[in-house]
């Protein structure tokens, strides 16, 4: 086994629950701004793929050097062991990004790093004619920060929001990343029962279905790098056999999702067929408005619409008015909305006990929380 240096990228917001992810897998991490770095073997790379939940990526870092020139760029990249992760057969496209440095043309910087790479591949595999990349694919980028490059291998392909449940989705689907988020910042647990108010595809319950049963999130999809030679299948076949083991199928759960959509409910529970869900999630079409409960210590989480269109804004900002009435019936219950309304506890009717901000792709969202008062259940 190798030691690599790691890389799994998260969005801006959510770098402390990946860091916290990668720890529990046991791995010390560093954080910095949508990155958590910790070093690990392939062991690593097959669990962290199958199991980090919010991060987007896990990719290893080959190397960081300052740039200040194309001559530099070059130099330091032809000097990397290269033969150390591609095979002669490697095919090995390079995307890039330069930001705040003197080397800004990112097709430029892509070409010089490909022609450094091949450069040093043909005189290791002593090759005089084009190299064939025929074989299996090692995605490189070339980060450029402030006259500092970094060059990283992308272990997972596919980013690892894609879970392979989603058979559908509706107009503003919200990431499946994002959505395991907003359950683990919750600290719902699964004796707790749960609720989405406005579920739409059915992403917030399923991601909670599969926290609440441990089950890896990667654990029925590929990665890219499992077509990689030194990636052995005995290390993905360990990997997705301690996943297995570790998953709770028995964990009874009370989930519940609900849309006023009735579209976008059979499109949720197409989703919970995929997942294997059917029979544990209860989707139903009703208007969040509706709510009522005999439970007590749940947990509402729900990312409802943000009333871009005209005439959208009035109605929900009405819908969450009547929430934050309705609420007030259930004291016990923990409510958590992401919401880009700035107004949103004006409405609500109440200031929320803890915000925090985060991104919904593009958009400047706050989780707005309001915790719900112990009851005298034992949770």
């Amino acid at each position: 086994m190798s030691k690599y240096q790691l890389v799994a990228t998260s969005a801006m917001g959510l770098e402390a629950i990946v860091a916290q992810e990668v720890q529990d897998l046991g791995y010390e991490t560093r954080v910095e701004n949508g990155k958590v770095y910790f070093e690990g073997d392939e062991t690593a790379i097959a669990r962290c793929n199958l199991w980090l939940r919010v991060a987007d990526r896990v990719k290893i870092v080959v190397a960081q050097f300052p740039v200040h020139t194309f001559d530099q760029l070059f130099e330091s990249t032809k000097a990397i062991e290269w033969e150390k992760y591609l095979p002669v057969d490697a095919n090995f496209p390079v995307s890039g990004k330069s930001v705040k440095s003197k080397l800004f043309s990112v097709p430029d910087c892509q070409a010089i790093v490909k022609k450094a790479i091949v450069e040093k591949m043909k005189l290791h595999y002593k090759r005089l004619g084009f190299l064939d990349e025929s074989g299996a694919t090692y995605k490189i980028e070339v980060s450029i920060l402030k006259d500092v490059a970094t060059l990283t291998i992308d272990t997972s392909g596919a980013g690892l929001h894609k879970r392979g449940y989603r058979q559908s989705q509706g107009d503003a689907p919200l990431k499946e990343t994002l959505a395991a988020a907003l359950v683990k910042i919750s600290k719902w647990s699964p004796t707790r029962p749960f609720v989405d108010v406005f579920c739409g595809s059915g992403t917030i319950p399923l991601e909670a279905a599969m926290i609440g049963q441990n089950i890896a999130p990667g654990y029925n999809r590929e990665f890219i790098s499992e077509d990689w030679t030194w990636m052995k299948a005995k290390i993905w076949e360990d990997a997705r056999n301690e996943a297995d083991d570790l998953a709770k199928y028995d964990e009874p759960l009370e989930i519940i999702g609900s849309d006023i959509d009735h579209r976008m409910v059979s499109i949720a529970q197409e989703n919970a067929l995929e997942a294997g869900f059917a029979d544990l999630i209860t989707f139903k079409q009703m208007q969040a408005t509706d709510f009522t409960t005999k439970f007590t210590d749940g947990v509402i989480i729900s990312n409802p619409p943000y009333g871009e269109r005209i005439g959208e804004k009035e109605e929900i900002e009405k819908v969450i008015r009547e929430i934050g009435k309705i609420m007030k019936n259930y004291p016990t219950w923990s409510v958590y909305m992401l919401s880009s309304m700035e107004n949103f506890e004006e409405l609500y009717g109440k200031k929320a006990t803890k915000k925090r901000k985060l991104f919904n792709g593009f958009i400047r969202t706050d989780l707005y929380q309001y915790w719900g008062q112990k009851s005298n259940r034992d949770n």
